[in-house]
């Protein structure tokens, strides 16, 4: 009987961090897809330096698949929610959602990139800092069927997914103690993120 008592106790750490975290990044990062608020790089980047500093075997490998998974899932639920707003006569919230994160300007520059390179545009948008739902819109402008843009959308999130897992063990490999990795992770992805929006910002008035 006391083996039995004492069996919980003999649970490693990581085991129970890994079923809490590898839920809860899914579902960030499904939910930073859907509404695009969340700062999903960021979430990764974290998650990979806390896997890095684990003795677990394939936790990076773990964290790889469930944030490339939440990403597809996401993106996948996305743009059938804006087929359904696009077929609809007064559109939806979520296609107006998607609308409002993607400027004319931006628009027609994905819709041309999108006609001459096809689905290579949908890995850049993914990796470039608010790429994802101008590039998005194009397709649905253009109304590619959900299982072109699957097809498409599938490199997309995993090259996404090692980008920034790449950032997290490089910000892992750098300092001795995770929460420091972590903090430099997420400041830098953070960094990536805002950095074009502040470049744009700063070209308006020499362009006017």
């Amino acid at each position: 009987m006391n083996w039995l008592a004492a069996a919980p106790a003999t649970v490693p750490p990581e085991t129970a961090q890994q079923a809490i975290g590898y839920p809860t990044l899914f579902l960030l990062v499904l939910i930073g897809a859907l509404v695009p608020v969340v700062p999903t790089g960021a979430l990764v980047s974290g998650a990979a330096v806390v896997a890095f500093h684990q003795t677990a075997p394939f936790a990076l490998a773990l964290v790889f698949v469930t944030a490339a998974l939440a990403a597809f899932c996401g993106d996948i639920a996305l743009y059938w929610l804006g087929r359904r707003g696009m077929r609809s006569r007064n559109g939806s919230r979520w296609l107006g959602a998607i609308r409002a994160r993607a400027p004319e300007d931006r628009l027609a520059q994905a819709q041309e990139k999108l006609a001459a390179h096809g689905v290579a545009v949908l890995v850049l948008s993914r990796l470039m800092p608010a790429g994802r739902l101008p590039v998005m819109l194009a397709c649905l402008v253009a109304e590619w069927p959900l299982r072109r843009f699957a097809r498409g959308n599938l490199p997309a999130c995993l090259a996404w997914a090692v980008t920034y897992q790449l950032i997290g063990i490089l910000g892992g490999s750098l300092f001795p103690e995770p929460w420091e990795g972590v903090v430099a992770a997420v400041v830098l992805t953070l960094l990536i993120s805002v950095a074009p929006g502040v470049w744009r910002r700063l070209r308006r008035p020499g362009a006017a």
